[in-house]
């Protein structure tokens, strides 16, 4: 079975949800037989590589609201990714373009490591500050998600992956995926948004008792 996975390194609500979609796979009873594909999905394909404000004031800008509102928002975030067992530092975030990240990711999973990968880059963004259009940080968390260093800078100083980045946000469009995080199981049930995780774990078993019966 297949598990299909839109999300952007630059979304908080991803983190939490592939948060959320391990938990269950961790109650799965056939955990094994289930397969993680990662897609990409830009939120903001126009962001800027170096951004001269901070998160809160993205907000303020996006939504029209106040400051301490917008800081009250991520508050309640992050309380929501600790509650999943993640640490989100809003304060000290940098934000930036993640089509690189993305890149990089792509590379990663033709050589089998596109979780550890993903764990990397979201861990590196929203919790550790770290800058994810820099390609020496890109080459350092592909290092601890088990790459070659040096063969990932080469990704990175060309455009290798563009394109497999690119048709999984066309076909994003195609299937009609607005937002992210959005979980695609066979092709055949999604789930949309960071679910808690008994909802992923009665999809999986819908999806595999239908899977079982055909």
């Amino acid at each position: 079975m297949e598990v299909e996975v839109w999300s952007d390194f630059a979304c908080p609500f991803c983190y939490i949800g592939k948060q959320q979609l391990e938990t269950a796979l961790e109650q799965f009873a056939q955990k094994d037989d289930v397969k993680v594909v990662y897609r990409s999905f830009e939120l903001d394909p126009q962001a800027q590589r170096d951004v001269d404000h901070d998160v809160h004031d993205m907000l303020v800008a996006k939504y029209g609201m106040s400051r301490e509102q917008a800081i009250a928002m991520n508050e309640n975030l992050g309380s929501k990714a600790k509650e999943v067992g993640l640490s989100f530092q809003f304060d000290t975030l940098i934000l930036t373009n993640t089509f690189d990240a993305h890149r990089l990711a792509q590379y990663a999973a033709k050589q089998d490591k596109a979780n550890p990968m993903a764990q990397e880059l979201f861990r590196a963004y929203f919790t550790d500050s770290r800058h994810l259009s820099d390609h020496e940080t890109l080459a350092e968390l592909a290092v601890q998600a088990g790459l070659d260093r040096d063969e990932s800078l080469k990704v990175l100083a060309g455009t290798d992956y563009s394109a497999e980045v690119r048709a999984d946000e066309d076909e994003a469009s195609r299937l009609g995926i607005r937002g992210v995080p959005y979980f695609v199981i066979d092709r055949k049930y999604a789930v949309s948004g960071a679910q808690p995780s008994d909802k992923f774990l009665n999809a999986l078993r819908t999806a595999w008792n239908e899977k079982r019966s055909t």
